[in-house]
């Protein structure tokens, strides 16, 4: 069995591709998911990419058109990362797509789709089969129905892709609280995981009382 299975994700071998986070298409028919809730984690993991010196590549589908401009939020995220603008449906079809992965070096790919029904789940089968690792974030994706996000998933994991959500790719990479990217981290937890909001405001709490 290939290394490559076990390897973990760290801030140097990976790079995060976003697909097709549009306007429109976060938008039109998303019933698998939450929209704020697909959001928020869409925004998490961008900005764990920018704390981890993770690149990431932004891609969108038809952009002239009803599936408009990735939301704002995720361009402002990932300031200097390449826009991919294309019309091919199966991004990993795109030769310009590919070129901008392939640039960075790396071979372990973070990838988030709306819709993950087609978005996500062609290229995710694309670049398993041309070598690559492939993690398929399914609660920064989206579909249209859960019929549709358990097909997603069956074909991606029929050819080998990794199905993982936001908590468990930012976790695995960070890897320790002690390192260097733990302070931001953590904030980064509490402003886009409430609940973990709670319980760090409440033990900072308890620590300055004992102080």
């Amino acid at each position: 069995m290939s290394n490559h299975l076990f390897e973990t994700l760290t801030p140097d071998n990976a790079v995060m591709l976003l697909i097709d986070h549009q306007v429109g298409t976060m938008n039109f028919g998303i019933a698998d998911i939450d929209v704020l809730h697909l959001k928020n984690q869409t925004l998490w993991l961008a900005e764990a990419a920018g704390i981890f010196g993770i690149p990431v590549i932004l891609t969108t589908s038809n952009p002239d058109g009803a599936n408009g401009p990735l939301f704002p939020e995720l361009l402002a995220a990932c300031p200097g990362a390449p826009v991919i603008d294309r019309l091919i449906i199966n991004a990993w079809n795109d030769p310009n797509f590919v070129a901008a992965v392939q640039r960075t070096g790396r071979r372990k790919l973070i990838m988030a789709g709306v819709t993950a029904d087609v978005c996500l789940t062609f290229p995710a089968i694309g670049a398993v089969r041309d070598g690559y690792d492939v993690y398929a974030v399914m609660d920064a994706s989206g579909t249209v129905n859960q019929h549709a996000l358990q097909a997603a998933v069956s074909r991606m994991c029929q050819v080998g892709v990794k199905i993982a959500n936001t908590n468990m790719v930012i976790a695995e990479i960070l890897a320790d609280w002690s390192s260097s990217y733990g302070a931001r981290l953590g904030k980064l937890y509490s402003e886009r995981l409430p609940n973990f909001g709670f319980i760090a405001a409440h033990l900072k709490h308890q620590a300055a009382l004992r102080a």
